[in-house]
Parts: C-alpha cells; sequence; structure tokens
C-alpha cells in the first residue's frame, strides 16, 4: 500500500501593526499575533480550550472595515493588515473592563487571588485607574458546598473557562451558563449545590483556569491562590499525540 501524502496547510501572508506575518490558514489572528510576540490582550482565551468570544477585550481592527473584530475567533486571510492598538481599540477596551468592574463586585483588597488575578493584571495593563459607570452592587451567592472548592458568582466575568475545560479536557460538563444577559450565572449540573453534583470528578481543572477569585481553592486567605495552567497545554499535546 503506497504512503498516504501529506498535504501542507496552506498559509497566509498579511500585516500585524505593519509588521509581515504568516500562519496557518486554521490559526486565529491572535494566535498568529501571540506567535510574533504581538500582545492582544484577553480574558476569555485560554490556549487549550476553544475560542468563544465572550470577553471581547481581544477586539482587533482591519483596514478597509469598520467592523471591530474579535481576534480569537477571526480566521486570518491573505493581505490583510490587521490594527491591535489603536486609539479607538484602547479605548474600547477601557470601557469594556470597566464594565466587568462594575457589573459585580470585585474587590481586589479581600480577595484570595489578589496579586495573582488576570481580570486585575489586565485592568493595570490597559491602564484603567478608576470605573466611571454606576456600581450594580448585586448580592450573588457564594457557593461553599463542594468539599475541596468554592465560588463566587460576584467575582465571576462569565468567561465560561470553566464551562469549557469541564467539557473539552475533564469530558464532564459539570458547569453550563443558566439565564441570559447581565442575569446570566455559571452553574453545575441542574443549578443544584456544587457539593450535591452527581458529574463533578473533583478534578480543580476549572479552579484552576478560572481568571478570577471566582472559582477558588477552600482554606486560602487573602492573596494566598496562584492559579496552576500548566496542566492545560500537556494534556492537549498528549491528547493530539494519541489522536495521530
Amino acid at each position: 500500500m503506497s504512503p498516504v501524502p501529506i498535504t501542507a496547510e496552506p498559509v497566509k501572508t498579511f500585516k500585524i501593526d505593519g509588521q509581515d506575518v504568516s500562519a496557518r490558514e486554521t490559526e486565529s489572528i491572535l494566535q498568529a499575533a501571540r506567535a510574533h510576540n504581538i500582545d492582544i490582550p484577553t480574558l476569555c482565551h485560554l490556549e487549550g480550550l476553544s475560542s468563544t468570544g465572550a470577553c471581547r477585550l481581544c477586539m482587533v481592527e482591519i483596514k478597509g472595515s469598520n467592523k471591530l473584530l474579535p481576534a480569537c475567533v477571526t480566521r486570518v486571510q491573505e493581505g490583510i493588515e490587521v490594527v491591535t492598538n489603536s486609539e479607538r481599540l484602547v479605548k474600547y477596551r477601557r470601557m469594556i473592563m470597566e464594565l466587568i468592574f462594575s457589573e459585580r463586585n470585585h474587590v481586589c483588597a479581600v480577595c484570595v487571588v489578589n496579586g495573582h488575578c488576570e481580570l486585575q493584571s489586565t485592568a493595570q495593563k490597559l491602564g484603567m485607574d478608576h470605573v466611571r459607570y454606576p456600581y450594580l452592587n448585586p448580592q450573588l451567592d457564594v457557593d461553599a458546598s463542594h468539599e475541596r472548592f468554592a465560588i463566587d458568582h460576584n467575582r465571576c466575568i462569565l468567561c465560561t473557562r470553566c464551562v469549557r475545560v469541564c467539557d473539552e479536557i475533564e469530558t464532564a460538563h459539570t458547569w453550563d451558563v443558566m439565564g441570559r444577559g447581565i442575569g446570566s450565572k455559571v452553574i453545575t449540573d441542574f443549578n443544584q449545590p456544587w457539593g450535591e453534583s452527581e458529574t463533578c470528578t473533583r478534578c480543580g481543572k476549572c479552579v484552576n483556569v478560572c481568571p478570577t477569585g471566582a472559582l477558588f481553592e477552600k482554606g486560602k486567605s487573602v492573596a494566598e491562590m496562584a492559579k496552576q495552567r500548566q496542566f492545560l497545554p500537556y494534556l492537549v499535546s498528549r491528547r493530539e499525540a494519541m489522536i495521530e
């Protein structure tokens, strides 16, 4: 039997911030930018998980279009010119960050991940030093029914990383999203207490991919918890090797 020929994946050449770059046609603008050490902020994206475009922080401009496009779910195209850091984008990203902070209750001084938080560090990088919008101050619950972990819905930014890692990596699909708009919340199983979940494997993957202090390990005090995400690229690479 003759070997099956290997077809090279087509490569697209284009520009990001005036720099000539190339990427496979199946890659996103965000992947291409990171491969060339070009920083585009994001909170919902995590390498190894599917992309959803939930946080909208990775919006970029493409010359010739008035639309802002999410870099994490926009495929590269031949000849396009991408702008990642214009005055318009900076203004837009700061507005998004301020809305995230105003929507729920992010009090960094008393958070277990203070100093280790992606939301906090991204806000600092974007130069956000105040919030112009009125705080909604919702009274959301804290579910500490799990034997090892807890979830504080006041700190959840609805990035759905926990949903995706549980579905795509652990394959338990314990987490999901209930509700719409500002009333949305992540839930376990059919909105039952986390500690009563029959599908949760107690693996802790959801806790470690969470970009804020919404999901945390019990027994941690203020600023004591640093998330560990090294497992994700390892598990993804092992799975791909098994498929091949």
